[in-house]
């Protein structure tokens, strides 16, 4: 049995008046594509019908696969689909249509030269609470990974610039000595994986991709909740790097 070229990972909280058009959407572009792909759909204990609604695409739809676990949040979520993803290629993207199926073409053009492509989100209307978020993330995976570290000699790897992009497309045999580093309940992996992207020099492209509205749904934190996750993140990413620099 040959191996799949792709497996999209999409995890999905309380998205049911966006789900079936953000999944009918992405299974378009793929299926145009002409892509061999698996779209795992987790669902992360959510209280409205989106598990309902994406089990019902899936009855219909033999690329689709829908997993549903209890709430353990967006971070345990897509680590637990890196996992199980056996894929030359896993690929990222939440299910809130923030960022849509159109640039993917872009970055499965290029994957052949690059172990990690990601978006670089443009024009985003997000909270200045998310923005600020954002930028934490770039200047935590700089600081603690990136090309200068506490003296270390220049890295490889060059400065990812949205460090937390739901919009990633990365190689399965480069991701997954990264993952042994990054405890399955880390809060913000990405984050990690962007910081561990650099300092083990993987080759690296970022792509512009224009930031949407919601499709639909409410974000699941709030701002005092995404400042604490914030810090939390820092304080994991840093662990995590202690743990990558002592394995060299």
């Amino acid at each position: 049995m040959s191996q799949t070229a792709l497996t999209v990972v999409m995890p999905a909280y309380n998205e049911e008046e966006a789900i079936e058009g953000v999944v009918t959407d992405w299974m378009h572009k793929l299926d145009a594509l002409a892509i061999d792909y698996q779209l795992r759909l987790y669902d992360d204990g959510s209280r409205d019908r989106t598990l309902t609604i994406a089990q019902h695409l899936a009855s219909t739809i033999d690329r689709l696969l829908v997993i549903g676990h209890s709430n353990r949040g967006h971070g345990p979520t897509i680590l637990r689909g890196y996992h199980e993803a056996k894929s030359e290629w896993i690929f990222q993207t939440d299910s809130d249509g923030e960022i849509g199926s159109e640039p993917f073409a872009e970055l499965w053009h290029h994957r052949q030269d690059f172990d990690l492509l990601l978006g670089v989100r443009q024009g985003r209307q997000a909270p200045w609470v998310r923005r600020l978020m954002t930028a934490t993330a770039r200047g935590t995976t700089r600081l603690l990974l990136g090309p200068r570290t506490g003296g270390r000699p220049q890295m490889p790897g060059e400065v990812i610039r949205d460090a937390n992009v739901p919009y990633r497309l990365m190689r399965r045999e480069r991701l997954v000595p990264l993952l042994g580093l990054i405890p399955p309940d880390t809060f913000a992996p990405n984050v990690a994986i962007s910081g561990l992207a650099m300092a083990a020099g993987l080759r690296i492209h970022q792509h512009p991709v224009p930031s949407l509205l919601r499709a639909g749904g409410q974000p699941s934190l709030r701002h005092t909740k995404l400042l604490r996750a914030a810090a939390r993140s820092w304080f994991e990413t840093a662990a995590i790097a202690w743990h990558f620099y002592r394995r060299r």
